[in-house]
């Protein structure tokens, strides 16, 4: 998995005596100097409004998969294989429970109606559009070999929006609005995406009808739920632990610890489970920093919001740093059998079509939402609407 692709697991001792051979080591020295670079030259440019970290990994990135793409003589552009194990399971998970557990609790509960608006209904909506429209227009371009199943089941993957380019995007303390709908929105449309792209697979769809319907609501609720029921059930079981055993009078590493692994077992549990995951260590890490975080000691409160932090923000870096050497990874390109003009089609019309379902459930929404209420300052304004 990941960094485990790179690395051999039998040696001659021609080789080398350690775990690790020359050309895994050269690998993991270039990939942790980069993330160094984008970490230095992303503060310089951002003192100077220019550009953030996730700005320069993605440039980085590119710059560096040019270089090994020319040193490999256009065999590979990759330092190191990654695969998406290393993402949901190890890079994922402290980023959206940094998210949770930083996040600003009134302000999210205070905007929750709308979280759910843009959620569920925005998401139904532009599943909708990205499904007809990639009907309409792939038959133009020519490509005919998809079904209706392969359809649908595109809208459900491209209706699914990335939180993790939220964080990097939005400051919390700046937009406190927008940080908090965004990102609630994009936790409650991995829930939603997922129950549409379960059920597309599942259901049969020559024959739908209310009955079909209802089931649809019905999973999604046991999803939406079932998911956030277990990630307050860790979140309160580690405050009660930690409060009974009052672990700080022996060891604040314990405590710290024990706020990880309970988080990390969340996530992984709800995986288990056929959960959304990506909802249960969120809402863990709400409760967790309303609660666990109260019960544990001064040092502790220090050390948590510091190590979450940064954990969160190495994570967050090796992705763009990574989608920026994936760009060139020559392997796909050479994978593909259909012509460049061909892939350009393809990838212009879901781009547009990932644009227009977004701004037609943005636009739509926010506008009956801003109907139904009489306060200006509540409104969401045209502004935030673009941005959204």
């Amino acid at each position: 998995m990941g960094f485990l692709d790179a690395i051999p697991h039998k040696h001659s001792l021609q080789d080398s005596s350690s775990f690790l051979n020359t050309t895994t080591v050269i690998a993991l020295c270039l990939f942790f100097a980069l993330l160094c670079a984008c970490i230095v030259i992303g503060h310089l440019l951002e003192e100077h409004r220019w550009a953030n970290e996730s700005i320069t990994a993605l440039l980085l990135g590119l710059c560096a998969g040019v270089v090994v793409l020319l040193v490999s003589k256009g065999r590979s552009s990759k330092i190191l294989a990654f695969n998406e194990d290393l993402f949901f399971l190890y890079l994922l998970p402290p980023i959206i429970f940094n998210a949770g557990f930083q996040v600003k609790k009134k302000q999210f509960f205070k905007n929750f109606s709308i979280i759910l608006m843009f959620g569920v209904f925005g998401t139904i909506i532009s599943f909708c559009l990205i499904s007809a429209g990639a009907f309409l227009l792939f038959k133009k371009i020519g490509i005919t070999t998809l079904n209706i199943e392969d359809y649908l089941a595109v809208g459900a993957i491209l209706s699914a929006t990335d939180s993790v380019c939220t964080l990097q995007v939005l400051n919390q303390e700046e937009t406190p609005f927008l940080y908090s709908v965004v990102f609630g929105e994009g936790v409650v449309n991995d829930a939603t995406s997922i129950v549409l792209y379960n059920a597309v697979q599942s259901l049969d769809l020559s024959n739908i009808d209310a009955l079909t319907a209802l089931k649809l609501l019905g999973t999604f609720l046991y999803l939406f739920f079932t998911s956030t029921i277990l990630g307050v059930v860790a979140g309160l079981l580690s405050a009660y632990i930690i409060k009974t055993l009052y672990f700080g009078r022996h060891s604040t590493d314990r405590e710290v610890a024990l706020m990880m692994i309970m988080a990390y077992l969340s996530y992984m549990l709800a995986e288990l489970l056929s959960l959304s995951g990506i909802l249960t260590i969120f809402f863990c890490g709400i409760v967790m920093s309303h609660y666990t975080w109260h019960n544990v000691t001064e040092s502790s409160r220090i050390t948590t919001k510091h190590a979450f932090a940064t954990i969160s923000f190495i994570a967050e870096t090796f992705i763009f740093l990574y989608v920026g050497m994936d760009a060139l990874d020559i392997d796909k390109w050479r994978s593909s059998k259909a012509s460049a003009g061909t892939s350009v089609s393809v990838s212009s019309a879901f781009l547009a079509l990932v644009l227009i379902g977004r701004a037609a459930f943005v636009f739509s929404l926010s506008n009956l939402l801003n109907f139904f209420k009489s306060a200006d300052s509540t409104k969401v304004e045209f502004r935030q609407q673009v941005i959204f």
